[in-house]
Parts: C-alpha cells; structure tokens; sequence
C-alpha cells in the first residue's frame, strides 16, 4: 500500500511573528533515497527559512519508493515530499 507524505502545515507562529521565517523557506538537506526504509519519526528533509532549520519527520514507517523534492525546493504546506510504500517493510 503507498502512502503520500506531505509537507505538514507550518507553524501559526512563523506569518505572525515575523522573525523565524524571515525568507523563503527551501529544503536545506534530503535524508532519504528510494529503497531506505523508515521508522515512524526519522527524518525525511529538513527545511531552512532563513533563520530557522525544521527537521520534517515521517508519520509512518515503510520502504521510500519515491522522493519528490530536493535540495533547494520551495514546499508549499502540503506538497508531496515522498511516497512510502508500507508493504516493503523490512
């Protein structure tokens, strides 16, 4: 079965407050590559707003079958980042 891991809703504080995400926000770095498998929390990306580094953490564990973003990205909340496929587990 796969499973779309989107990009999570950022955080109320980030348009409010005007100091964390100060700049666009990219992905600085991508963990994981077709065939890594997954425990539910390891890291997928991590995205940069210029001020801030966000680790983006799977909600599922599974074997990668797809990567949809890279280095230097621009995720938009709900972009698909990755799809995880839960029958190759292991």
């Amino acid at each position: 079965m796969a499973i779309e891991i989107r990009m999570p809703k950022y955080p109320e504080c980030w348009s409010t407050c005007g100091q964390c995400a100060a700049g666009d926000i990219f992905v600085l770095e991508v963990f994981v590559k077709p065939g890594d498998h997954l425990e539910c929390d390891d890291n997928i990306i991590t995205i940069e707003t210029g001020k801030v580094a966000l680790d983006i953490p799977s909600p599922y564990a599974g074997t990668v079958a797809e990567v949809h973003v890279e280095v230097g990205d621009q995720p938009n909340e709900g972009a698909l980042l990755i799809t995880l496929d839960r029958d190759k587990i292991g």
